[in-house]
């Protein structure tokens, strides 16, 4: 393919408004262009990029045993009331009527759609187990979309699901698409993590996320450099602490209270009273289950687990804040100065924060607060569960040692959802002995477009991206300097293109009137990983020059051995 002949409308400058590598790197290369917030068009080396990444899961998917179809992105309501999500999945959910007034959303996932074509096609226990899987455009009306195409409202996605009469078909089932999803990785060359995970509004089981290693990644991974644990850290159990050793004598301390103007935060109440910010506690207002609202008391030190919180019994899904509004409405005090003590809200106190022998607290009146509070004696009984973030410090689950962080970027997610589609959308398939049963079923989910900027995330420098060879977009791009003042240059690279393309390999031949530095910071840029520069100084000599993207010593080759080198290197005789 020929540059001249291509849309790479490449960028000098960062876009305005992109945060992170990938997303500049991506626009700057001319992968991809904006539409709308979270909405991108997908360029020719973006879809390029794209295809190599579905191409792959595709392979894989196929030796796991996986069957692909294709469903809908347009669902009935009824299914998703059927499942009892219509109203749980909130506003994410896009909603929309049709001429008819009957309700649809826009696709953000298939367990209905996949669980309802079940049910209407699979009856008998020999049609099982059976795993179907599509690659389609999603919709997700995320209220903040960012970082390009990490966090977008319009995506493609891998949706899997595996449909089962028995628990040892399901794990094998399971075990395969791990291991599935790990090959994946491992063909595109990433560094990447699988760890335990929290279910959300989708999954009622064990879920396992695979994250490609990135510092800009979203999510924190928490594991044990001692032992083969590792979690997203919405799943991490978080030990209660026990208390400081000045609590000894706590008994003899008095509540008091305490002036503390201006002082709306943990750190400026501290500050002001002079007091360890752990010795505060923060309570923080939630919707409840049956509408009102809830408390949820941490020590000042540690930052709630929001996932942990929504699992809670008695309290609101999808997990929210309450309004500001709305607090000062019906506790009577801004947030800044609530309290756990005569709030006349339901509590739920973390095991650290119960474990303190005294503490200081929010009044429940502003610029007030209450120093020497003991839980017994001023709050009364609490209930106590783990809502904490874990912190470097804590102690793994499986007691190997203390906990390490890194960053990550979730790619993959695979479920165990069991029957909590097929028993809530009444999928009743005959076993051996005439009886109806509800199938198992597992959930596997594989973000295609999100891959795209992950791998751009893990895999740049300071002159561009530099694409693992498995998913580039070309696999040799051949930059001709000064090739419409010579015709020789013209002409051996265009010999060159051709001998590549004959070999198998995808090439870019930039054949454009740009200037030489342009053509070079271009090709950085885009980062296909085998370059030829073809040019009048090395075809006096009668060569051409050789370089990978990763860098190394420049090669100086008759141009009759690029083909058959590269192709040797690239494409090896299996």
């Amino acid at each position: 393919m020929r540059f001249s002949d291509t849309l790479i409308p490449t960028l000098k400058e960062a876009p305005a408004g992109a945060e992170i590598a990938s997303h500049v790197l991506l626009v700057r290369g001319g992968f991809i262009r904006r539409l709308a917030s979270g909405s991108y068009n997908w360029l020719p080396l973006g879809l390029r990029v794209l295809k190599n990444i579905e191409r792959i899961a595709r392979e894989e998917l196929k030796r796991a045993g996986a069957q692909e179809i294709l469903m809908p992105v347009v669902q009935p309501a009824e299914l998703w009331r059927d499942s009892g999500r219509w109203d749980v999945m909130g506003p994410e959910l896009l909603r929309l009527a049709d001429r008819h007034g009957r309700e649809y959303c826009l696709s953000p996932t298939q367990e209905e759609v996949v669980t309802d074509l079940v049910r209407r096609t699979v009856f008998s226990y020999r049609q099982l187990p059976c795993n179907l899987y599509h690659i389609q455009t999603k919709f997700r009306d995320e209220i903040r979309p960012r970082f390009g195409l990490m966090r977008a409202r319009e995506f493609i996605m891998k949706d899997g699901y595996s449909f089962h009469l028995d628990e040892p078909s399901f794990e094998r089932a399971y075990a395969a698409m791990h291991e599935c999803y790990s090959r994946i990785l491992e063909r595109m060359g990433l560094r990447f993590r699988a760890v335990e995970a929290d279910a959300g509004t989708i999954g009622d089981g064990e879920s396992h996320e695979f994250h490609v290693l990135a510092d800009s990644g979203e999510d924190t991974l928490v594991y044990s450099p001692a032992s083969d644990y590792a979690a997203n850290l919405d799943t991490v159990p978080a030990p209660a602490l026990p208390d400081e050793p000045d609590a000894a004598g706590a008994e003899q301390l008095a509540m008091r209270k305490v002036p503390t103007p201006n002082a709306g935060t943990i750190d400026a109440v501290a500050t002001l009273l002079d007091v360890p910010a752990a010795r505060c506690v923060k309570t923080l207002i939630v919707y409840a289950e049956e509408g009102g609202l809830a408390a949820l008391v941490l020590r000042g030190d540690h930052q709630l687990n929001e996932a942990k919180a929504s699992r809670l019994a008695g309290i609101r899904r999808p997990f929210g804040f309450a309004d500001e509004a709305q607090v000062r409405a019906e506790l009577g005090v801004g947030v800044g100065s609530i309290g756990p003590v005569g709030l006349g809200l339901p509590l739920v106190v973390d095991g650290s924060a119960a474990a303190l022998a005294h503490f200081v607290c929010g009044a429940n009146e502003g610029g007030q607060h209450y120093t020497g509070v003991r839980w017994a004696r001023d709050v009364g009984e609490v209930r106590v569960a783990d809502i904490r973030n874990a912190v470097p410090g804590d102690t793994a689950p499986d007691g190997s040692g203390p906990l390490a962080f890194t960053r990550g970027i979730e790619v993959g997610h695979i479920f165990k959802l069991g029957t909590k589609y097929t028993q809530a959308m009444d999928v009743a398939v005959q076993d051996a002995d005439g009886k109806g049963v509800a199938p198992l079923m597992g959930c596997y989910g594989f973000g295609i477009s999100r891959m795209v900027a992950a791998v751009a995330e893990q895999s740049h420098d300071d002159d561009g991206i530099v694409w693992p060879p498995a998913v580039a977009p070309f696999d040799v791009h051949i930059v001709a300097l000064n090739n419409i003042r010579s015709s020789a240059v013209s002409r051996t690279a265009a010999t060159l293109h051709e001998a590549l393309e004959a070999a198998g390999l995808e090439t870019l031949l930039d054949d454009r009137d740009e200037r030489p530095g342009v053509k070079f910071a271009d090709a950085d840029l885009i980062g296909i990983p085998h370059r030829v520069t073809v040019g009048e100084r090395g075809l006096k000599d009668g060569v051409v020059e050789y370089r990978r993207r990763t860098g190394g010593e420049v090669e100086r080759l008759r141009p009759e051995e690029i083909a058959p080198k590269l192709a040797a290197m690239i494409r090896p005789a299996a």
